[in-house]
């Protein structure tokens, strides 16, 4: 076992005890049991977090370094599967090893799906994985005939098969490389959704680092990410396209240097297009959770407080496709990248944009909260009381908690009338916050 980890005074840490999976995998089949083994790359049950989510008043991390694991624990986090009005329509199943394939997968998260990415690897099904579709029991999606696991990507047929024998409905989307299996997910979900959304997000398949922070935004929303390459538009690409008879609102994510202005130009004959784009990876993340466009309603526009944020060290991005789903359900998220032991000064800087601030009392709200992803040596401790501080609501004038009885402001009334039956609320005991 690990030592459980130490945040000091400033943390208050939650443990939730993980036996959901546990009791769902006894209640299946011997057979079912048996058909998936323990992964050599895959921490075993025995081995996971002794906390899985540590929280503070205004974060919450998922305590893994593990892509599988941490999928696994962002799936319990939205999805409690205790009635069949929080259980997932249908799981998707990928692998973290080819991130342009896992990252175009998120399409699927939303409704009608309305299920997280789990992971598989080259050794089939991990137990951790299987043991959270055991858990999760999905219900099937009527509008795909009852489909209970989509399996997205050029996987091993062992995993089909395993799916088959844990007795899930299965389908599987493949293609012959990344812009085909983007364009193919856009016409399956064309299809189970009934709608073929008009916006689109054009990303580089060349810059995980800069076209990444779309999938929080194709999770929560049904426009698909298609792919293009620096200089070029692959043909499936344009064939995607050409479904939007024209009309496309192609938002393209990344500066010049990662898709060209020649292929911008380029897109220009299949609608309007719009880039949105940062000088690096940090500002560019930034800069997509900013924008919106008021026309269509895409993109997050989130300028001012009372709102949520994924925060993914750049170092580990595939934490952040275990984290999409962040943006699906709850308090919705779009993704910021940081470092291990701060935030980079324009993250800090956006954050403290849209610190809440209370008039009178902090009750008044808004809050804003973020989800963490990763254990402290992807983000430390120091770097997870930095961010709580920053989310923080603090009074509008300056004062703290303690003084929240008192704006700051008096009149001359105030100065020389006070009822005798009133009550300073910074007189009362207990009230200073």
């Amino acid at each position: 076992m690990k030592k459980p980890m130490q945040l000091g005074a400033v943390f208050l840490t939650a443990v939730f005890i993980l036996s959901a999976c546990t009791n769902s995998a006894n209640n299946n089949t011997a057979k079912a049991e048996n058909t998936v083994q323990p992964s050599s790359n895959t921490t075993a049950s025995k081995d996971k977090p002794e906390i899985p989510w540590i929280a503070s008043k205004n974060t919450t991390r998922i305590n893994t370094d593990d892509a599988l694991e941490a999928a696994v624990l962002v799936s319990q986090s939205l999805w409690m599967a205790t009635s069949e009005d929080n259980r997932p329509g249908s799981i998707i199943l990928t692998s973290p090893d080819n991130w342009k394939n896992a990252v175009v997968s998120a399409d699927l998260i939303h409704h009608p799906s309305n299920g997280p990415i789990l992971f598989v690897n080259k050794d089939g099904i991990p137990e951790v994985t299987a043991n959270e579709m055991k858990r999760l029991k999905p219900k099937g999606v009527a509008s795909n005939g009852g489909v209970q696991a989509i399996l997205v990507g050029d996987l091993d047929q062992k995993v089909e098969e395993q799916v088959k024998e844990l007795g899930f409905k299965t389908d599987k989307i493949t293609a012959d490389n990344p812009a085909a299996l983007a364009k193919a997910i856009d016409a399956y979900y064309a299809k189970v959704a009934g709608e073929n959304p008009t916006s689109v997000i054009v990303g580089s398949m060349e810059s995980q680092e800069y076209t990444m922070p779309a999938i929080n935004w194709i999770a929560h929303m049904p426009e698909p990410l298609l792919y293009v390459m620096k200089d070029e538009i692959p043909q499936e690409t344009k064939e995607a396209l050409q479904t939007r008879g024209g009309k496309a609102n192609i938002y393209i994510l990344g500066p010049e240097s990662v898709v060209s202005a020649e292929v911008a130009t380029g897109l220009k004959q299949y609608g309007k297009v719009v880039r949105i784009a940062g000088d690096d990876p940090y500002i560019n993340a930034v800069a997509f959770a900013q924008y919106k466009d008021k026309e269509t309603g895409f993109g997050w526009g989130i300028t001012t407080p009372g709102h949520n944020f994924s925060f993914v060290n750049l170092d580990n991005p595939a934490l952040a496709i275990a984290g999409a789903p962040f943006s699906h359900l709850g308090k919705h998220a779009p993704l910021l990248w940081t470092k291990k032991d701060s935030m980079p000064d324009s993250v800090m800087s956006y954050v403290m944009s849209i610190q809440p601030k209370y008039k009178e009392s902090p009750t008044e709200g808004p809050y804003n909260h973020a989800w963490l992803i990763g254990s402290q040596a992807s983000i430390t401790a120091e770097a997870q009381g930095e961010i709580d501080s920053m989310l923080e609501i603090v009074s509008a004038s300056g004062m703290d908690h303690g003084s929240m009885g008192n704006t700051g402001q008096t009149t001359d009334k105030d100065t020389t009338e006070k009822s005798d039956n009133s009550t300073d609320m910074g007189d009362m005991p207990g009230m200073n916050h």
